[in-house]
């Protein structure tokens, strides 16, 4: 009898924790309208359990992905909603709204062509976050606001948070690409966006689009502007990259998490990482 009882006890206890996990949504096939690039985008939207019930507003994390995915790539590989699910139930993050756009349909990345014939930044700022932020019921303030992203997606959590420290409480970008280290690097094959432009633009293209210059940048009553949370596999291979800009913010003394786990250039890796980050990004939107 015992036995039973506590039995039920169990199962009465995980019942909140199960109804709770099947209630969120994610819609992965979702489109906007863009002046800007002349086309209709797609994103994906992770909404939490009580989001249709409970009437109230909530913080918002932008996760980008990588290179060769699009809005899809944190649903289908990445598990965003069995990890969001999982961390909300276990009081490890607040409930927040997830947003994923598309950054690989007509040109692939997050960032404007320095030809101006592409500009995703200015769409994803001046046309993307309000579109969404009207959309949903998101608490549309820095405070409440976060941006994360693996590889090509690190790299656009870097630059949208250093571009833009007054619209992000936290970053934290994952396996990331942090932009050409040196001014050289502009020459290599794959940076065909360059060609044709003067040393002059190479020049400004490299100082606005390279983490490590960006950092160095920063005033100093900008150094806490944003909380940060930097992650890459020790075998992964933009180690390098992540490494020197953990070292130029400590000599920058801005304040940062920086670690580095066993693993590579993975689902595997970012899916053991997004908890994580999703703790750290809650810790943002909280009062203390």
């Amino acid at each position: 009898m015992r036995n039973q009882f506590y039995s039920m006890l169990t199962v009465c206890l995980f019942i909140p924790a199960i109804l709770f996990a099947q209630g969120s949504k994610v819609s992965d096939n979702l489109s906007m309208p863009s002046k800007i690039l002349k086309m209709d985008r797609k994103f994906a939207v992770y909404l939490p359990a009580d989001y249709e019930t409970s009437g109230r507003s909530y913080p918002v994390l932008y996760l980008l992905h990588g290179a060769g995915d699009n809005q899809t790539g944190w649903v289908q590989f990445g598990e965003v909603k069995l990890i969001a699910d999982k961390a909300i139930a276990e009081g490890k993050c607040t409930a927040m709204i997830i947003v994923m756009p598309d950054a690989d349909t007509g040109q692939r990345g997050y960032f404007n062509s320095p030809k101006g014939d592409w500009n995703y930044e200015d769409f994803f700022f001046q046309e993307f976050i309000p579109t969404i932020e009207k959309a949903y019921r998101i608490r549309a303030d820095k405070r409440y606001r976060a941006i994360a992203g693996l590889s090509m997606g690190g790299g656009g959590t870097f630059m949208y948070a250093l571009h833009h420290p007054e619209l992000f409480s936290s970053a934290c970008p994952l396996s990331a690409y942090c932009g050409p280290l040196s001014i050289e690097e502009l020459a290599r094959p794959w940076e065909k966006q360059l060609d044709g432009l003067s040393d002059d633009q190479k020049q400004k293209y490299f100082a606005r689009h390279s983490a490590l210059e960006l950092i160095k940048a920063i005033p100093d009553d900008q150094k806490k502007a944003v909380r940060w949370y930097i992650d890459c596999g020790d075998d992964d291979f933009l180690y390098e990259g992540n490494c020197l800009v953990h070292i130029a913010m400590r000599k920058k003394d801005i304040p940062h998490e920086f670690r580095i786990r066993d693993g590579v250039h993975s689902w595997t890796y970012w899916r053991e990482a997004l908890p994580t980050v999703l703790e750290f990004v809650s810790q943002s939107f909280h009062q203390y």
